[in-house]
């Protein structure tokens, strides 16, 4: 699984889920944080789809971390101020790097939330278009 699906599935996913594989890993590995949470700025960049440009809207406030587990180096970067949350992106990515045996065992677990998601999104989408309302069916 490749790193964008799998920090997409963990950002958007159950907190307890990221948190869950992390202890894991911090129970049975030394970790070793290169870089405390953080927060900073990043420019967002956006492509305006007619003319294919990009622009600038703004800077987005996001929370950085940088770990460490058997020469391997993780990294969480997460929107919003979230330490937690990227603390335990970059022990799973760090993970993933050191190619750890319990990160065989997690794909399962990653497909299955991501269906959850999707189950989620599409209630959303189901409930939004409930109040959509036809115009040409309306009397005047």
């Amino acid at each position: 699984m490749k790193r964008r699906r799998r920090t997409e599935i963990l950002i958007n996913g159950s907190q307890k889920r990221s948190e869950d594989m992390a202890d894991c890993i911090k129970d049975n590995y030394q970790v070793k944080v290169i870089q405390e949470p953080e927060s900073g700025l990043v420019m967002l960049k956006v492509r305006e789809t007619s003319q294919k440009s990009l622009f600038f809207p703004g800077e987005v406030l996001i929370t950085e971390c940088k770990v460490q587990i058997q020469g391997s180096i993780g990294i969480g970067i997460v929107a919003g101020d979230q330490p937690e949350l990227s603390y335990n992106l970059a022990v799973i990515d760090a993970a993933y790097e050191a190619m750890l045996p319990e990160t065989i065992g997690w794909k399962l677990l990653l497909e299955n939330e991501e269906k959850i998601i999707q189950e989620q999104r599409t209630a959303a989408n189901h409930s939004i278009l409930k109040t959509k309302v036809n115009f040409e069916t309306m009397d005047v």
